[in-house]
């Protein structure tokens, strides 16, 4: 759609950041010292917590661990989840605190981005035949890299161009384009005579049309993570009474779910967000002492992940169900998949209002689903909770050859820090890696951008950062077979140490580690510190 219209430059400006979500708004709010234009293809800031919400979502990490570092929840309750209303409630004041808004534009949707920068941008590895050391550059040299077309979305058929000399992508994993499950030939949703709707266009619906949807409808949710555990909770509260239908639970994976952050009496905390717990588990650039180590703490890594999976086959009528995964529920929490039951899933369950089904491939005939043991589910309404292409997203709007560097060969984005690719230009990204509070993982990472932008510290060759990758890639891989995901959770605080010590910062729990070895990690646990 920009390519066909006449290529006029609106403004030229030191940083853009692309999405108003947490990340974009964190990224607004570290780098204001350069006045940065913000464009969000909506009318709100908030991103999925204001456009891929239900009425029942609430937050997976209580009140106290997903916070800025200076601007706590006026009311700091460890133990309460807010809904996503009390979210963008939070992330609203937090914007307006630090007058953030007025550099966001609202209905302004990013469709396309070129690269105009010159030599002195580009890298050894990127383009061979240059001459330079391999090293990234200045982020700001006065001179455009990046060129965007924005659509305005009271008027789309005009597009403005603006140029940059350092972009921040915001725009998240998830939203926007739906990950929709591939089915045989002529069985797809067009066979089926009632409804479909993904995950995404259900979020749109307001309380009173999604109750409509549901209620007296034989409803299929495929999925078993939060959106589609959430989905399930509303459909069986629409069908309350003996006139109510069932709502059915096409589960293709098992995972692992929580009813509450607690486990035998402890605070979940204790099992993974500590140094003392991180400490039993593989981290990057460890010593050949520290990877002996982690090989001898094997069994007490399994045996940690084994009490935790006694307490919820006790806790939850995961047998009774058939809902017990055979994987470790360690893999699940090391690719961030662990998800917050709602209190009235089972009670729901117990009642008949939810049923499950599992079967790993399925398929649409006229009046429901079709599984491989040759059953059929008849359905109105199929919803599908089957995720997004984030990564397609993103690739959408890049030119080549970006577009191809966005996804390495183990379907991963190769991300130095979770924020900069080594072999893209003075564009970073921010919200793409995952961890145990991502609102931390974000302002952390946006603190890093900040004084990287204003020079105060340099990266490392491009070969290191690549190397770098690597390293924390074979990590994953070695602690669960969901990798692809880009969780850090279980070397987060690592993770952490690295960027702050990278910037000139440390850690006071770090320096403090014995008295502090059982206290979680928190983002204000870093401080700055003179050269």
């Amino acid at each position: 759609m920009a390519a066909a219209n006449t290529h006029h430059l609106h403004s030229v400006s030191k940083v853009g950041i692309i999405g108003a979500g947490i990340s974009g708004i964190a990224a607004a709010k570290q780098l204001s010292g350069h006045s940065p234009v913000v464009f969000e293809a909506t009318n709100s800031i908030g991103g999925v917590w204001r456009h891929c919400s239900y009425n029942s979502t609430k937050l997976q990490t209580p009140r106290c661990d997903f916070e800025f570092s200076n601007y706590p929840w006026a009311e700091r309750d460890n133990s309460s989840f807010p809904s996503h209303v009390e979210v963008l409630g939070y992330l609203h004041g937090y914007a307006t605190h630090f007058d953030l808004l007025k550099y966001v534009k609202f209905e302004s949707k990013v469709v396309e981005v070129r690269y105009v920068g010159g030599i002195g941008h580009q890298t050894t590895t990127q383009f061979p035949g240059n001459s330079n050391s391999g090293e990234y550059g200045n982020l700001l040299n006065g001179d455009p890299v990046w060129e965007v077309a924005v659509q305005m979305c009271s008027n789309p058929n005009t597009i403005q161009w603006y140029a940059f000399e350092f972009i921040v992508v915001c725009i998240g994993k998830y939203g926007d384009i739906p990950r929709m499950p591939n089915f045989p030939r002529n069985k797809g949703q067009e066979v089926f005579q009632g409804k479909v709707l993904h995950s995404m266009d259900y979020s749109k619906l307001d309380q009173q049309a999604a109750r409509e949807l549901l209620k007296g409808k034989k409803v299929a949710v495929i999925g078993y993570k939060k959106s589609a555990i959430d989905m399930a909770v509303e459909c069986a509260e629409a069908n309350q009474g003996p006139d109510g239908q069932a709502c059915t639970m096409v589960i293709r994976t098992l995972h692992w779910t929580v009813p509450s952050y607690w486990i035998w009496g402890l605070p979940f905390f204790l099992f993974f967000s500590t140094r003392s717990s991180q400490f039993l588990h593989e981290r990057p650039n460890q010593s050949l002492f520290r990877a002996l180590f982690c090989l001898l703490s094997s069994p007490m890594r399994m045996a940690i992940s084994k009490f935790i999976e006694s307490y919820l086959k006790w806790k939850l009528p995961l047998v009774k169900y058939g809902l017990k995964p055979d994987h470790p529920f360690l893999e699940d929490y090391a690719s961030c998949q662990m998800a917050i039951l709602p209190e009235n899933f089972f009670a729901e369950a117990d009642k008949g209002k939810i049923l499950f089904k599992k079967s790993p491939k399925c398929w649409f005939w006229s009046g429901g689903i079709e599984f491989e043991d040759n059953t059929k589910l008849e359905a109105d309404v199929v919803l599908l909770a089957t995720g997004y292409e984030g990564k397609q997203k993103l690739q959408s709007i890049l030119p080549e050859p970006f577009r191809s560097l966005m996804v390495d060969s183990s379907g991963t984005m190769p991300l130095y820090r979770g924020t900069i690719h080594p072999l893209i230009p003075n564009m970073a990204f921010v919200g793409f890696i995952e961890s145990v509070s991502n609102l931390h993982t974000a302002e952390l990472r946006c603190k890093w951008l900040g004084r990287l932008v204003d020079n105060e510290f340099k990266l490392p060759t491009v070969q290191k950062m690549l190397e770098q990758i690597g390293r924390e890639m074979e990590v994953m891989k070695k602690t669960t077979r969901f990798y692809k995901r880009h969780c850090i959770s279980t070397f987060s605080i690592n993770h952490s140490d690295d960027i702050c010590e990278e910037m000139g910062w440390k850690s006071w729990r770090k320096s403090n580690w014995l008295s502090e070895a059982f206290s979680p990690y928190n983002s204000r646990d870093y401080k700055e510190v003179d050269h």
